[in-house]
């Protein structure tokens, strides 16, 4: 009687392991996908090279400099720096220009790019949460599913920037 007959248990066994390894090969050889190349993220990054001291604060206590406010040219028009909100994936920073009590602008100063699937979020979660808060004129707006971290950072920094405003 031979080892690996039809019917044999063995047999199974031995088939059963080779695909298994044969799989696992196969799935650890398997390279991830290059990540898709972010248009928005290398705008916002020139933005906060420009910034003086606003932008280089890297801890949350850093918001009494960095609540900053400059005057703009003529006609009231303002810029407010709001503080840097530490998040789990890395610090959020916003700037607001006012212009006769209104908020004209909001730029993302700094936020989380350290890796791509950061960028990925950023790009499309930064530009929803400038829409809606050009829209709502304060910092009650919605998160974006799937930002929930760099939403409430943003939320904090752009409340920050409007209480230095002082609206």
């Amino acid at each position: 009687m031979h080892a690996l007959k039809k019917r044999s248990p063995l047999r199974r066994v031995v088939l059963a392991s080779a695909a298994t390894v044969s799989g696992l090969v196969m799935l650890l050889s398997l390279k991830p996908h290059t990540p898709p190349e972010i248009a928005a993220a290398p705008a916002p990054a020139a933005s906060s090279g420009s910034d003086s001291s606003a932008g280089s604060g890297g801890s949350s206590s850093s918001g009494s400099s960095s609540g900053s406010s400059s005057g703009g040219s003529t006609s009231g028009t303002r810029t407010v720096t709001g503080e840097t909100v530490q998040t789990r994936w890395g610090p959020v920073q916003v700037r607001i220009t006012l212009k006769s009590g209104r908020i004209t602008d909001v730029t993302a100063v700094s936020y989380p790019t350290d890796n791509p699937r950061d960028q990925e979020i950023s790009s499309y979660a930064i530009p929803q949460l400038r829409r809606e808060a050009l829209a709502a004129q304060s910092a009650r707006i919605d998160s974006v599913s799937g930002a929930t971290y760099t939403s409430d950072g943003y939320k904090q920094s752009l409340q920050s920037a409007l209480d230095s405003a002082g609206l």
